[in-house]
């Protein structure tokens, strides 16, 4: 399998956007598909603030978390700590082969992670592997193309022309939103529930978080280095893309949305 490339990279700037996720906001609809002593993996955990949501809602059940990157599993320790969360086993593993038995567990979420695989069929057949029959893969992906905000600023449409090429040359899928039902299909579930929901960011202090986030995100992350080296855009470039994020931070009737897809899937 070819080695994979994150676009975002760990950067600093992109934690801060992980660790603002929870089991609220962006598990919402695994969530009443959970029973206490639930056996739990959680894939691509990054920071594993879901991750410590959905331990305390299926204790005293395993949960095991796994991700590839060190920077990733790190914030992750920091977050269980901080948090006094216990027993929550958290693991190295490549996606496409995951180190456990088949059938290991009742329920198997990835959050976030098939928009940026080459082959995300193959990882949802590994994750179906390792989900006891009966038990639930469930994943939830955001779609670039389809995100919108206002004020119609060019330099955002620059940042998501951007985005989409950096992506792309990563073999990576962003719309990954509108093809999550058919990924599924594909790797065989016998039976797939999908549905949608949103993030907005439109408060005050909304628009600051998510426009300095991203100002800092597309002239200092990994996903600024790769912009720079596949010559998606130029230094110049990519820093007159942040002054529009922060134009539009500053804007008191901006608004950005956040489409995604879900899919609860059977074993």
């Amino acid at each position: 399998m070819t080695a994979e490339r994150y676009t975002h990279g760990h950067h600093p700037s992109v934690l801060r956007s992980h660790t603002w996720r929870n089991a609220e906001n962006s598990a919402g609809y695994l969530l009443p598909h959970l029973r206490p002593g639930n056996e739990l993996l959680d894939v691509g955990c990054g920071p594993a603030t879901i991750t410590a949501d959905l331990a305390a809602l299926v204790a005293p059940g395993r949960v095991v978390a796994v991700d590839n990157a060190p920077d990733a599993l790190a914030a992750a320790a920091t977050t269980l700590a901080a948090r006094a969360v216990t027993g929550v086993e958290l693991r190295a593993a490549d996606v496409y082969a995951l180190p456990f038995d088949a059938g290991s567990f009742d329920v198997v979420h990835a959050h976030q992670v098939l928009q940026h695989l080459r082959d995300p069929v193959a990882a949802l057949v590994e994750m179906r592997r390792v989900c006891r029959p009966g038990g639930i893969v469930a994943a939830r992906d955001s779609d670039y193309p389809a995100m919108t905000w206002y004020p119609a600023l060019p330099e955002l449409d620059a940042w998501l022309d951007v985005y989409l090429r950096v992506a792309r040359s990563n073999g990576a899928e962003p719309a990954a939103g509108r093809r999550l039902l058919s990924w599924a299909h594909a790797a065989g579930f016998p039976e797939v529930t999908p549905g949608a929901s949103a993030w907005c960011y439109a408060t005050a202090e909304e628009r600051a978080w998510w426009g300095e986030l991203w100002a800092e995100r597309v002239t200092a992350s990994g996903f600024a280095t790769q912009a720079k080296e596949n010559g998606a855009a130029t230094a110049a470039e990519l820093a007159t893309i942040a002054r529009g994020w922060r134009s539009w931070a500053a804007t008191p009737d901006a608004w950005f949305g956040i489409l995604h897809a879900e899919v609860l899937c059977r074993a």
